[in-house]
């Protein structure tokens, strides 16, 4: 069958509020996709629903839709997200009524059985305020297949979105692995939007990326897939971007989901033309026979408060103020106070703001009044009798609370997993028959290192490129290069004692190094760099999204040849 044209128009709820419009009128597509969810998404939701059960969806696609879904309808363009979030029937419901409200007449669908809050307990999973597994593919395939032109669904995997429509559309079995598994690939790649067309990307200085467009997978039926966008938009798609998007959250080279693991160690990249990437040769495996199942919790309150230090002596004043407040709070003091320095300030500046360092007071306790105006008010009761120049950046305020996020597994047995079609027949999809247990293939063989020869000390980013993120309370980081010379130096000089070296942040933490030759790559994960989760703020960058620029700007001996 021909080639299927998946785009996508949403890469985290509050992504660009036009690009489902611009997406349906700026080219030829055929499935539009949306992906709204992330763990921090799933908290905000979940507190939604606690104040209106009604809720608990992404209530943006519904406003996008307003004036997209009569063009959708007219240019035959199926749209499948999962901004149900929490509540996909009742987003479901509400495409309807809005169809019905102007006029238009779409067929709408979801896929339910994500949801195990009410069984949470039963399940050993706790009182979480959410609790949702990773589904996959089927479910979409299903109503596609019924003739659906709208799928709403819960939390499934990102790249289920992209699987989906592809399985339908090809007519692929489940166990047509490297067909699968080269869709998970093109999934991942398009599931962040602009990502993947030269947003947030390490060498953004060799482009006019301007505001880029979001990105179309053209997937073919062997699975292998064209990495694009819509001719006359901004950005660029690239090798390089193309890499830095696979590397994106990943750990190791096996990358396991509920319906097939994919091997990324052996995907193969080629530029086929201007904006144009291939992705072919992913293998895939038999899925694991359980799913991951993301919980989140209330974990308490937080506040923090931010001193400005001006000038000179500022670890004298950073220490004096730091006293001040823990003699304030004294006998009162939150359960955890966390103080961070950010050495901002310039000598000899010309501007105020640039003669500035920030103090960071960040405070966390299950007593809302005891992290509240407690805290914050003992903090600006010290203005006039502190540091010369004491100011802070914003008034005194009440504790908020914050999200603690975890992960486990449970059978695929265990989780339901339901297309309800247009019509409300409601068609169970089974767990996969086969399933492999997930083990990390061995490191691959290194290449043989290059010959010594004169060095110069520079940044690593001046021939490396990174792409970092979260998952939980870990982070990832993904290093990369371009040439094959480059690669036998990084793959001999990044180990994890010399990332531990360049990172003191992850000096005493568990690292993993994981090879990935075909990308000329190396990934890194950290456990436990970002505590308890975005939600739970436990670090000055909490998703770790600039750990990998951190990591570029530390200046190594570089070989002069690869310069």
């Amino acid at each position: 069958m021909s080639m299927l044209r998946i785009a996508n128009a949403s890469g985290f709820y509050g992504d660009r509020f036009a690009a489902v419009r611009e997406m349906l009128t700026g080219g030829e597509i055929d499935v539009l996709t949306g992906d709204y969810l992330a763990e921090l998404t799933m908290l905000i939701l979940g507190r939604d629903r606690l104040k209106d059960a009604s809720r608990g969806y992404a209530r943006t696609f519904l406003r996008q839709l307003e004036g997209s879904l009569g063009i959708a309808k007219d240019r035959g363009v199926r749209i499948v997200t999962n901004a149900g979030g929490l509540n996909p029937a009742g987003l479901a419901d509400a495409v309807r009524e809005l169809a019905q409200r102007l006029g238009i007449t779409v067929s709408v669908a979801h896929v339910e059985g994500d949801d195990l809050l009410a069984r949470a307990e039963e399940l050993g999973l706790g009182q979480p305020l959410t609790a949702n597994a990773y589904l996959g593919a089927w479910g979409i395939a299903e109503c596609l297949r019924a003739g659906a032109d709208v799928v709403v669904t819960g939390r499934v995997t990102d790249a289920s979105l992209v699987v989906g429509p592809a399985a339908a559309h090809h007519g692929w079995h489940r166990d047509d692995y490297d067909a699968l598994a080269g869709a998970v690939a093109a999934g991942h790649v398009i599931e962040c939007g602009a990502q993947a067309t030269g947003g947030n990307y390490a060498f953004f200085t060799e482009h006019d990326i301007g505001v880029p467009g979001f990105p179309i997978a053209e997937v073919h039926a062997d699975g292998s897939s064209v990495i694009t966008k819509h001719e006359g938009t901004g950005g660029v798609v690239t090798v390089g971007t193309v890499t830095a998007q696979l590397l994106y959250e990943i750990a190791g080279a096996r990358y396991p989901g509920p319906d097939v693991t994919a091997r990324f160690d052996t995907a193969e990249l080629r530029q086929q033309a201007t904006d144009r990437v291939l992705i072919q040769g992913v293998r895939g495996e038999p899925p694991p026979k359980t799913l991951k199942i993301g919980l989140n919790r209330l974990g308490g309150f937080r506040n923090e408060v931010t001193f400005v230090l001006t000038g000179l002596d500022i670890e004298a004043k950073a220490a004096l103020v730091r006293e001040q407040l823990r003699s304030a709070l004294r006998g009162n003091e939150p359960a955890e106070v966390r103080w961070t320095l950010g050495r901002t300030d310039h000598a000899d500046a010309d501007t105020e703001e640039a003669a500035s360092a920030l103090l960071h007071c960040a405070v966390r306790d299950t007593d809302p009044k005891v992290a509240g105006r407690a805290f914050s008010g003992a903090a600006i009761e010290l203005a006039l009798a502190s540091y010369p120049g004491f100011h802070v950046t914003a008034p005194p305020a009440e504790a908020s609370p914050y999200g603690v996020f975890t992960d486990s597994t449970l059978d695929a047995r265990q989780v339901p997993h339901v297309a309800v079609l247009a019509d409300g027949t409601r068609v169970d999809i089974p767990p996969p028959d086969e399933t492999r247990e997930l083990r990390e293939p061995a490191d691959p063989p290194l290449p043989e290192p290059l010959p010594k020869g004169p060095v110069r000390r520079v940044p690593l980013g001046t021939i490396a490129g990174a792409r970092s993120g979260d998952k939980g309370g870990s982070a990832n980081v993904g290093v990369w290069v371009r040439t094959e010379r480059q690669w036998r130096w990084l793959v001999h000089t990044l180990t994890v004692e010399r990332l531990r070296r360049l990172l003191p942040e992850t000096e005493d933490l568990p690292v993993r190094r994981y090879l990935l030759p075909n990308l000329f790559a190396v990934n890194f994960v950290v456990d436990g760099l970002l505590g308890e989760g975005v939600a739970a703020q436990a670090r000055f960058d909490p998703q770790a999204k600039a750990l990998g620029e951190w990591l570029r700007s530390r200046v190594v001996e570089i070989p002069e040849e690869l310069l």
